[in-house]
């Protein structure tokens, strides 16, 4: 039950208050360390994920210019090619299509990102879509900032409690090649890590696993956090979705993210043409050579059917 307080002029506040500069109240609660159950997979989240980020507390001891644009590179490769485009705009919204080898290339980056494999992260994804910002969505600020950005990863309680049957991804567990990544996806983790070491060293372990990782996750876990919370709500949806500018710059796009809840199935998502979105960029080059097809974006009549001007007219 939502944990509600009646204040005066009749507004109902919860008790758990604001979340600090937005107007997003915290109406439910988890107890994201102690009072809970820790399952084994959720130690082993959290164990890995917290050795990754002091990996990368060795950066500045480690620091040379061949680990650092080796880290770029990567970044660029397995978190904007790999997460942004593959996982997110290909695999979870089919924003756009592309040759199989294409489609499986792009999505084995995406398992270099250390952000799960393809079948587990849509799954997550198209239910946070489902059931936006209400108590079943996978990572609302509903819940709290920590459990939007992070806390929800080392929950598995939480998504067996909402999900008990995980079925909204089955045009990829249909296909050989995701079954088989779900199911080897440490392996793939292990020995990536094992040929950077053995390439670059410890230096090349510690910028691309350490740095390259952790940076990526925080800007992956900010379009879960930030965007629900801070920036300009510019479509009229039934969620919390923000456009920031600053997400939006780190993210390579993704940042622009009301857009994208109001236009979900659009591989664009910086519709203005001050709005940047690499990402779109790289999409509308592989749309030119040929190689992405079927590329989807709002149409005029969706817009207006969107925008609060729309919503201003039936009012009336």
């Amino acid at each position: 039950m939502t944990k509600l307080n009646t204040i005066s002029g009749g507004v109902e506040e919860s008790e758990y208050g604001k979340i600090p500069f937005s107007d997003v109240m915290v109406t439910r609660k988890r107890n994201h360390f102690l009072g809970r159950k820790w399952r084994t997979v959720d130690i082993k989240m959290g164990v890995g994920i917290l050795g990754i980020h002091v990996l990368a507390l060795f950066a500045p001891f480690t620091f040379t210019w061949g680990a650092f644009w080796a880290a770029v590179w990567s970044y660029i490769l397995c978190g904007v090619c790999g997460v942004n485009l593959s996982y997110h705009r290909n695999l979870s919204h089919r924003s756009f299509k592309l040759p199989r080898w294409l489609e499986y290339t792009f999505a084995y980056l995406g398992v270099l990102s250390f952000q799960r494999d393809p079948i587990y992260w849509v799954s997550i994804h198209r239910y946070h879509h489902q059931y936006v910002d209400t108590e079943k969505d996978t990572h609302s600020p509903i819940f709290g900032f920590w459990f939007s950005h992070m806390g929800w990863l080392f929950d598995s309680g939480y998504i067996l409690e909402k999900y008990q049957e995980r079925k909204n991804a089955q045009d990829l567990k249909n296909q050989v090649f995701y079954r088989f990544v779900k199911t080897t996806y440490n392996l793939h983790i292990i020995g990536f890590s094992l040929l950077v070491y053995a390439i670059g060293g410890f230096n090349y372990l510690v910028w691309i696993v350490g740095v390259r990782t952790t940076c990526f996750y925080h800007v992956t876990f900010l379009l879960n956090s930030a965007c629900h919370i801070w920036g300009n709500k510019a479509w009229n949806t039934d969620d919390l979705s923000k456009n920031n500018w600053l997400v939006a710059i780190l993210g390579f796009g993704e940042g622009w993210h009301n857009n994208h809840h109001a236009f979900e199935y659009s591989a664009r998502h910086g519709l203005e043409w001050w709005q940047i979105d690499i990402c779109w960029y790289f999409i509308r080059l592989l749309e030119a050579v040929g190689l992405a097809t079927n590329v989807k974006l709002p149409s005029e009549a969706h817009k207006h059917k969107k925008s609060f001007a729309s919503d201003h007219n039936k009012l009336k």
